[in-house]
């Protein structure tokens, strides 16, 4: 049975993350782009906001990250536009540099430890902790990932959306609208690495330390919850797409939490990761499977009759 700590913590690490899946939503399912810059930009926002962090300034950490996450994004997309290197290697050779980059940004040091400084979290507690008691961190999560959602909702409905959207749909057509696919490419990657990397800034201030191997895994998360979440819940509009994005990463922690409940071996914790994407891309599969076998069997059902 899980405890109410174990609830909160899964909540709170969901929403967290939850911004790894929206960007994977953008790239992955949006501009129809294996972006693997994933991982890399993760550990670039944690090690970024740490450092920033240590220097005194939490908040600016944030943005900090960001505009750090949108430089990795610039260069996968420029590799893959104007040098012509396939999208998945481009993301590749990106995230191999940036693990030279994040050791750098952290001082050549394979770790850094906030417990000496102040966060977004210790700030926030002074006012949100008694009204809300242990839940004030929680309510930080969800504030700040409730704000980049609406602003991806709106944003993706815009004309720049829109041509985004358009240029995973049909690149061929936006070109011949005039459009610069390039461009396009270049704008989506830039923001979705941006959430990225905003992801790993909030999780190391959450965690009160940042670690060089922290984004290690990130695209197999984020791809669990985009996929949970859009089988559940379904595709519609981009207010539930964005809904089944958050959705999809808290049921996410919960199963894993419930796997450490379990007694599961935390070196197996990436074999668990990996069952369920395979088993939440296969869903749907399945479900047309069941559905055609009921078919089958009522057809044979009536044929006798």
């Amino acid at each position: 049975m899980l405890t109410l700590s174990i609830v909160q913590n899964a909540l709170e690490v969901g929403f967290i993350y939850a911004l790894v899946a929206l960007a994977l939503f953008l790239s992955f399912s949006t501009l129809n782009i294996a972006d693997m810059t994933t991982d890399g930009s993760f550990t670039l926002g944690c090690a970024v906001s740490a450092a920033v962090c240590l220097m005194g300034h939490p908040i600016l950490a944030l943005p900090a990250a960001m505009i750090a996450g949108a430089l990795a994004g610039f260069i996968t997309a420029f590799l893959q536009t104007r040098l012509g290197v396939p999208s998945i290697l481009a993301g590749i050779v990106t995230n191999t540099g940036l693990y030279t980059v994040n050791l750098a940004v952290m001082g050549f040091s394979s770790n850094l430890s906030l417990f000496s400084s102040d966060t977004i979290f210790t700030l926030a507690e002074e006012t949100l902790e008694p009204v809300l008691g242990s839940w004030d961190r929680l309510a930080v999560a969800v504030l700040i990932t409730g704000v980049v959602c609406l602003l991806t909702v709106r944003f993706l409905g815009t004309r720049l959306g829109i041509s985004i959207r358009a240029t995973g749909d049909n690149p061929d057509m936006v070109r011949a609208s005039s459009i610069n696919t390039s461009l396009m490419i270049t704008v989506g990657l830039c923001v979705a690495n941006a959430m990225t990397s905003l992801s790993g800034a909030i999780l190391a201030q959450y965690n009160k330390s940042a670690d060089i191997n922290l984004g290690t895994g990130m695209v197999v998360i984020g791809l669990a919850s985009l996929i949970i979440g859009q089988t559940l819940v379904g595709r519609g509009g981009m207010g539930r797409s964005v809904l089944a994005v958050v959705v999809g990463s808290v049921l996410y922690r919960f199963v894993i939490a419930i796997a450490l409940r379990m007694n599961v071996p935390a070196e197996c914790l990436k074999l668990v990761s990996a069952v369920i994407v395979g088993f939440a891309i296969s869903l749907p599969t399945l479900k047309n499977w069941v559905a055609f076998q009921r078919k089958k069997r009522a057809a044979v059902r009536g044929g006798r009759e």
